[in-house]
């Protein structure tokens, strides 16, 4: 970090304890804690989908590459993967939400998706995730393509 040299010491470390103290809750906005998490998912089932379903707890795991959330209806529980941690909060209200939906509704019929469309940003996460899912298999691609130039 670059201070002015004219500080003195006191203004200095003033300064750096300011931007230490934004930092930090920069982070933790990006990076939600798991009561945060269950807060966000509860106001979401309310605002989407009225008393259809209460999460009993969400959290995050690091267990999960190849998907983004699951739960268990048994128990009412959603883990998302930490993968997510830091993208737009819009995709990770959209995970929630379909996470939410299948507290009530198995699979991915009609009925699902109708309910999850609830969600106005649904589309816009969808294929924003899409686009996450596809960049390494895209980038490696055109690393092979570039690697077979003459």
């Amino acid at each position: 970090m670059l201070v002015p040299a004219s500080f003195s010491p006191a203004e200095e470390q003033r300064w750096v304890d300011r931007m230490l103290e934004r930092l930090e809750a920069r982070e933790e906005k990006r990076r939600p804690s798991d009561d945060a998490l269950h807060a966000r998912a509860a106001e979401l089932a309310e605002r989407y989908l009225g008393d259809m379903v209460r999460p009993a707890s969400v959290r995050w795991v690091d267990n999960q590459n190849n998907r983004w959330g699951s739960c268990t209806p048994a128990d009412r529980s959603i883990r998302l993967s930490r993968r997510l941690a830091g993208m737009p909060g819009w995709v990770v209200d959209y995970v929630l939400i379909h996470e939410l939906v299948h507290l009530s509704v198995p699979g991915h019929g009609r009925d699902f998706w109708q309910l999850v469309k609830r969600y106005p940003k649904a589309d816009r996460a969808r294929g924003y995730l899409e686009g996450v899912s596809a960049a390494p298999r895209l980038a490696a691609a055109g690393a092979a393509d570039f690697a077979e130039a003459p």
